[in-house]
């Protein structure tokens, strides 16, 4: 595989694990391929033309030195200049085995730009779980205002340019990975069906990526209610879309019947609030759910061979191998 199919591969998949109907998101990419149409010549020149078919702007390849045939990745949840570094030494200790391609998840360069380009995504989501659009809408444009303002002094290109420099191919996945992760989530506890707070968390742990985080003292933890709680209706609302949702989101859920959300992770101003709406918080982890989004993803290139090397807070846990050990 070459770095083009590797991110088709990541588009794809996150499609196909996304909460949204493909009818949906065939229905943003015609929205974007209808606003370049009617741009004028100078304005296409600004306009990133593959949001005419990746609707995941925080997902994209960084830089790519060239290699059509690759067989080696490290994958780290955050790739700085130091990890770059690493690479490039494992390849010049083994020439033969080298490093072909750096994936990071967490979004960098235009990915990390463009991030607040994938929030409105969390209004279909949200939706899906029985607001009203229109609220969902008017109370997330504050969150997406805020992140888009934040972001706008980072450098984002610090790691892409070190890249560059070591000749190093870089790619990002993030709300790929994070509707995988969701999806295998929400299936894994539909399965067990737990009533209490206690209950979900167990559950969470039969998951590999959260056993070893819990281990690393960075696994489930109630962060609103209490264990002994029942579940209620349960959501893992707070996985894609770009970023955390706005604080004034929560009564809303509870309204809708939400009784408890899983998260990657939550703010002190979120977690009140969940709080006061008597809406039971799981956080599952960040990192661990980061890194089972990119498990599931990446099992898809092992299956063509591709080596995988963990790095940057990303554990590996390989379902291909699992599979195959079951059935000797």
């Amino acid at each position: 595989m070459n770095i083009q199919e590797i991110y088709k591969l990541g588009i794809k998949m996150g499609i196909e694990a996304d909460f949204r109907s493909k009818k949906q998101i065939d229905h943003l990419l015609s929205r974007a391929n209808e606003k370049f149409k009617n741009l004028s010549k100078e304005e296409k020149e600004y306009f990133d033309q593959e949001r005419l078919t990746n609707p995941y702007p925080d997902t994209s390849i960084q830089f790519n030195n060239g290699i059509k045939n690759i067989k080696r990745v490290m994958v780290g949840i955050d790739i700085d200049p130091a990890e770059l570094m690493i690479a490039r030494y494992l390849s010049d200790q083994n020439p033969k085995k080298p490093v072909d391609l750096v994936i990071c998840h967490h979004p960098i360069g235009k990915s990390l730009a463009d991030l607040g380009e994938v929030m409105p995504m969390m209004v279909d989501l949200l939706h899906m779980r029985g607001i009203p659009v229109n609220v969902a809408e008017g109370i997330l444009k504050e969150r997406i205002d805020q992140v888009e303002k934040n972001l706008h002094a980072n450098n984002h290109y610090q790691v892409v340019d070190a890249a560059r420099l070591l000749n190093m191919s870089l790619m990002n996945v993030h709300t790929p990975a994070d509707n995988l992760s969701a999806q295998f989530v929400e299936k894994e506890i539909e399965k067990r069906g737990p009533m209490y707070v206690n209950e979900v968390i167990k559950a969470l742990l039969e998951i590999p990526e959260y056993k070893e985080y819990a281990k690393r003292s960075g696994g489930p933890k109630v962060f609103a209610g209490s264990e002994s709680n029942r579940a209620g209706k349960i959501a893992a609302t707070e996985f894609a879309g770009g970023t955390s949702y706005n604080a004034k989101m929560y009564q809303k859920l509870a309204d809708a019947g939400i009784g408890t959300i899983i998260s990657m992770h939550q703010s002190e101003e979120n977690r009140k609030e969940a709080q006061a709406s008597h809406i039971n918080v799981i956080v599952a982890g960040h990192l661990a759910s980061d890194s089972l989004g990119m498990n599931l993803f990446l099992d898809e290139l092992e299956k063509k061979g591709i080596e995988i090397i963990p790095c940057g807070g990303f554990i590996r846990v390989s379902r291909v191998k699992n599979e195959k050990n079951k059935k000797k």
